[in-house]
């Protein structure tokens, strides 16, 4: 398997607990922006039991508590997506007004999303 987010040895680690590490980005149009990364290849939050889930997320609550204290951004986005990386992640971005892309999203929209049905999708839940 070839995951970016398995292999660490490019990593600038900040933490690493028994589930989950704490990277900074190197980014220089985001000072500040770090990723929790689920420490074994997980695909899902529902893959988790719901106790180590609510780790995961306290995890991500402090990293974003740090962030805040530190940067002091006007805003803090919280993401996961991993649509190019099938890897459990968070993204923890601290915004600022006068950032390259505010307010919009970091990353540009590369793709057109497919048309779905809500329905199907809510039927489900």
């Amino acid at each position: 398997m070839n995951c970016e987010l398995c292999n660490t040895s490019d990593e600038t680690l900040l933490w690493r607990g028994q589930h989950c590490r704490v990277i900074l980005v190197e980014d220089a149009d985001y000072p500040g922006f770090c990723r929790v990364i689920w420490n074994d290849h997980i695909k899902e939050m529902t893959d988790l039991p719901s106790q180590i889930r609510a780790e995961l997320m306290n995890t991500v609550f402090a990293v974003e508590s740090a962030v805040r204290e530190v940067m002091q951004p006007d805003k803090i986005n919280l993401a996961s997506l991993g649509n190019m990386t099938p890897h459990l992640h968070w993204h923890v971005i601290p915004r600022y007004i006068d950032d390259k892309h505010f307010p919009s999203p970091i990353w540009p929209s590369l793709y057109a999303a497919p048309a779905f049905q809500t329905s199907v999708i809510f039927a489900h839940v």
